[in-house]
């Protein structure tokens, strides 16, 4: 059954009360749920009482941290911000080992603006529950956390650090998570307004329309090119990589070569696609295969050149290079 208006969710929640009742040993999971329903509903106010029965009446809860945490979410959404706060500061303090319970007060201050507050929290959880260098198998909640982690630092501008490219490495979906949080996106989609949300699927449905105008040309023959500092970057972390980039320059080089060798040969259609470390990783990701594996570096130029990221090859000789120097492609990699 749907359940699609307040009085559903409150219902829900009664039915849910009473077999509390009858099953006590399941008391926790389904008190649980019968505040959940409530808070759907708009019963705030009753919700929090549920959490202070789970809290105060024996026998204890299996996950405090976890009951505490939508404890505050709760009260922060009908107004009582001070005391959400000073759970939230409570929590922190204990340092859970619940990452579901960091990521519910992690995405109660994000929901309300706190943005550098909430990267602080999702922080102090990746140090508690996944400490570098991490070896381990990371667990479905955790992984969770430090994708929310990566939503957060992704509208603060911050660099990717070691816990997002374990978050890009952990995704398994199609579009990486840096086009996932892209801000724009992301305050669009989290938007009450009507109108901006309407406005974000006129623009998805634009997207969608270019990829397939992009799939529907003729396939073009894309080689990678990896701007200086994602090179640096790239070579860092997998050096094993250096075989085939000995130095940028010889990398500038070797990519003007192999454009003109394809040319010679009549390929047509040629390009230039432009490379990240991140979007890279989440490519190897998407293939189960190690970054550091340099047979998907031609797979990963042909997956970026299917979205339409390449750029015609050659440009015109008075044009700027394609090289980012700013000089004439022909006075720089165009010369005879």
């Amino acid at each position: 059954m749907r359940l699609d208006t307040p009085a559903d969710h409150t219902n829900e929640a009664e039915r849910l009360l009473r077999t509390a009742t009858q099953y006590p040993g399941d008391r926790e999971p389904l008190l649980l749920r019968a505040a959940a329903h409530l808070e759907l509903a708009g019963d705030r106010a009753r919700a929090t009482t549920l959490y202070d029965t789970l809290l105060s009446t024996p026998p204890a809860p299996d996950n405090p941290h976890l009951v505490r945490a939508l404890k505050a979410a709760n009260l922060w959404e009908y107004g009582h911000e001070a005391e959400a706060r000073a759970i939230i500061e409570g929590l922190r303090a204990m340092k859970p080992t619940n990452a579901t319970a960091w990521e519910i007060i992690g995405e109660a201050l994000e929901a309300h603006d706190e943005l550098e507050a909430s990267e602080e929290t999702f922080t102090a959880a990746a140090r508690a529950l996944a400490p570098l260098p991490h070896d381990e198998e990371v667990t479905y909640p955790t992984q969770s956390l430090l994708t929310s982690r990566h939503r957060v630092r992704r509208l603060l501008g911050l660099w990717h650090d070691d816990w997002d490219v374990l978050a890009d490495r952990m995704h398994l979906g199609t579009v990486p998570l840096d086009e996932l949080h892209d801000p724009k996106r992301t305050w669009a989609l989290g938007s009450s307004d009507p109108a901006e949300l309407k406005a974000e699927i006129t623009r998805l449905r634009s997207e969608l329309g270019s990829y397939r105008t992009a799939l529907s040309r003729p396939f073009p023959v894309a080689v990678l090119l990896w701007p200086r500092e994602e090179l640096t970057e790239l070579l860092a972390a997998y050096p094993e990589l250096e075989a085939e980039y000995p130095t940028y320059e010889a990398h500038l080089t070797d990519l003007e070569a192999s454009l003109r060798e394809l040319a010679s040969a009549g390929t047509p259609n040629l390009g230039i696609v432009r490379g990240t470390v991140p979007s890279y990783e989440a490519f190897a990701a998407s293939e189960t295969a190690s970054p550091s594996n340099a047979d998907l570096l031609p797979q990963y130029a042909t997956t970026l050149a299917a979205r339409g990221r390449a750029t015609p090859w050659p440009p015109s000789r008075t044009g700027p290079c394609w090289c980012g120097s700013g000089t004439a492609y022909g006075e720089c990699h165009g010369k005879e």
